[in-house]
């Protein structure tokens, strides 16, 4: 909700519960919801509840618009924006918002483009999603795609580089040089990338594993193989300056 303010999001209204005390990041997110001209109305506890389909909101709620998804091309230009190689992450049918949640956090932290993420038979941009991402989707591009493995395709065609993380990797994440026009995919919990989107990825790379778990969920892998990207791509900029 913050994070939503401080981007510009359209912000509908502000509902606070009947005597919450407005002190820190509470009263901040009133000062800027009504500097902003957005609506700051207070209901019993019981009203907010409905609003918001859960007991578990803290006494604040915001309602906004629904989310304004981004283009494959508004990726591409803010990365040439920047004067930068495109950075993408792309996201094979998550699940499970947390999760998704999670990757866009890490994802806006390591300075990625913008993220790419199917229409169909996967979670988008909720609620669950923007909490779990601590305001990050406000911060970063978001596309939704009706063919992942044709918007690779497309992606190739135009200089990318297209990385899946698989457990059937050829070599070991931090064995490859990222530091190129780069799409990172993740796959779906439990069954990983799908296999047209598999068979499309230029090269397949894996997490060695010690102990006798045999994987990691998306959101963990997904971070570990983006900080070492974003590592990659930092020491190559400070070489160069």
């Amino acid at each position: 909700m913050h994070e939503a303010l401080r981007a510009g999001r359209d912000v509908k209204r502000i509902v606070l519960a009947e005597g919450i005390h407005l002190s820190g990041v509470l009263a901040d997110i009133v000062t800027l919801a009504r500097k902003q001209g957005v609506s700051v109305q207070r209901l019993e506890r019981r009203a907010i509840d409905r609003i918001a389909k859960t007991d578990r909101h803290q006494g604040v709620v915001a309602e906004v618009s629904e989310f304004d998804y981004a283009t494959v091309d508004e990726i591409l230009d803010a990365a040439r924006g920047r004067g930068e190689d495109p950075f993408i992450l792309i996201l094979d049918t998550l699940q499970d918002p947390q999760n998704l949640g999670t990757l866009i956090r890490t994802a806006e932290a390591v300075g990625v483009h913008g993220v790419i993420v199917p229409r169909h038979h996967a979670v988008g941009v909720t609620p669950a999603v923007a909490k779990a991402s601590a305001g990050a989707v406000s911060h970063l591009l978001i596309a939704q795609v009706a063919n992942l493995a044709r918007t690779i395709e497309e992606l190739e065609g135009r200089g990318v580089w297209v990385v899946g993380i698989d457990v059937t990797g050829e070599r070991a994440y931090d064995e490859v040089d990222l530091n190129m026009p780069l799409a990172l995919v993740v796959g779906a919990e439990g069954k990983g990338i799908g296999r047209l989107v598999k068979e499309k990825c230029d090269l397949l790379v894996k997490i060695p594993m010690r102990g006798h778990v045999a994987s990691l969920n998306a959101a963990a892998a997904g971070s570990i193989v983006l900080y070492n990207a974003w590592r990659q791509r930092g020491r190559e900029k400070r070489r160069s300056s």
